[in-house]
């Protein structure tokens, strides 16, 4: 699997880091568990593919890319997100958005921290165009190396732990949707037009 991961990192890289096409639901290597991280790329090459990745992730725009929506089956992702205040600029944002800092996750791995769990609408780069509610554990215990290999270990709340769940997921083979209330599906568009409704 190593030679194979380095030629198609290679076909994917060949004109540097770069925003790279995104794979949508369907695509099988989205239902694969991800191989796990540990060495197979030249140390160069793995600096190159976490800066496309990062380039990807804020073209789309997202919060978060995991190795598998860009066709890799590896345990890699990176998150990012700048959070925000509510509407009238008081933390009084019912979702946590606090600031997550750019962040390299190989192998990442969670334990759920407490039993609160927080319904909220979530959307994926992997299924573009829709959004539905997904409960998820409101605090998390995060295991990952670091881009340097370094262990790490960090107790995330909020909109933090909602992103590092939601990419762990994918490098387990699983989608958003697999934990969705499905009668909230709904797209973009008239998920926007309801709340300009309120």
């Amino acid at each position: 699997m190593s030679k194979e991961l380095r030629r198609q990192v290679g076909r994917l890289l060949r004109q540097g880091p770069r925003v790279l096409p995104i794979v949508q639901a369907g695509d099988p290597v989205l239902r694969r568990v991800a191989e796990p991280y540990d060495g197979q790329l030249s140390d160069e090459l793995f600096a190159e593919l976490v800066e496309a990745m990062r380039l990807t992730m804020h073209d789309a725009p997202g919060v978060g890319l995991a190795a598998p929506q860009i066709g890799l089956g590896l345990a890699l992702a990176v998150a990012e997100d700048e959070g925000s205040a509510g509407d009238d600029g008081e933390d009084d944002d019912p979702r946590e958005r606090t600031a997550l800092p750019f962040r390299v996750l190989v192998n990442p791995r969670y334990e759920v921290v407490g039993e609160q769990r927080v319904p909220f609408f979530e959307g994926c780069l992997s299924v573009d165009g829709y959004q539905a509610v997904v409960a998820r554990p409101h605090r998390v215990r995060l295991h990952w190396a670091d881009a340097a290999g370094r262990a790490q270990v960090e107790e995330l709340s909020g909109w933090p732990a909602r992103i590092v769940q939601h990419e762990t997921d994918h490098l387990n083979g699983v989608l958003y949707l697999d934990h969705a209330d499905l009668r909230t599906l709904s797209s973009n568009e008239n998920l926007a037009a309801a709340d300009d409704e309120d």
